[in-house]
């Protein structure tokens, strides 16, 4: 082999020898800012399958509306919700006692089972929605995410979610009077001192809401005495 050939073998071919360092983009992967942005700041109602409902049981229930709607405490709008409140019941579905809020509405509520519970609510939410936007004249969602339901299992979880619905407006601000007009208080029959009859300004001849059927919701809670109408809801 001659000088010039061995010489020539030495030499780096094209593409051997020295590499070109490239920067490749890349997404995902666990970084700062990484994932997808929350929407709401109030952590929502899991998206799971509910459990099943025991019909002996009352049920806590929440709506809650979106953000930037009006008060559905103003009278346009609560006289809706009444009105759908008062629809709601159904066989295996009733509605006891109820307050709308401002921006939410507390219910109790008893049921003959699951399916029976998972439809009275449906119903009751697409109904109320529906009106509210038709008060609205616009369309679109108006809760914020599913309802909440906590299940009532003993005489004191009743008691308690009685005070705390019928005198959930005690939490938002001071006021002096002891029963809330946007409130299905004048149909309580378990207060130490009943409110007068036309106090509220919007008493109909029909109760917008049914009477209990439960042992617990009817009779077991009174073991804890009567509501007094200055009771504040426990947090």
């Amino acid at each position: 082999m001659t000088e010039t050939t061995a010489a020539a073998n030495r030499a780096p071919k094209p593409g051997r020898g020295r590499q070109t360092s490239f920067r490749f983009r890349t997404w995902g992967g666990k970084r700062d800012g990484a994932g997808r942005k929350r929407i709401q700041a109030r952590a929502g109602v899991p998206h799971l399958a509910r459990p099943s409902h025991d019909g002996r049981h009352p049920v806590h229930m929440t709506l809650r509306a979106k953000a930037g709607q009006p008060s559905l405490r103003g009278q346009r709008l609560f006289v809706e919700m009444r009105r759908a409140l008062s629809r709601a019941s159904r066989d295996g579905f009733r509605v006891l006692h109820f307050s709308v809020q401002r921006d939410h509405v507390h219910l109790l509520a008893e049921a003959r089972d699951k399916r029976s519970l998972s439809r009275g609510a449906r119903g009751l939410v697409i109904r109320a929605a529906r009106a509210i936007n038709r008060v609205l004249d616009r369309a679109g969602p108006v809760w914020d995410d599913r309802y909440h339901a906590r299940p009532l299992r003993t005489p004191r979880e009743v008691r308690h979610a009685l005070v705390y619905v019928l005198s959930n407006w005690k939490k938002h601000g001071p006021s002096r009077a002891e029963f809330d007009t946007r409130s299905s208080a004048w149909w309580f029959p378990g207060w130490s001192r009943p409110p007068s009859l036309d106090a509220s300004g919007w008493r109909g001849p029909e109760p917008p809401v049914e009477p209990p059927q439960t042992w617990l919701a009817r009779v077991g809670w009174r073991r804890h005495r009567l509501i007094a109408p200055t009771e504040v809801p426990r947090t």
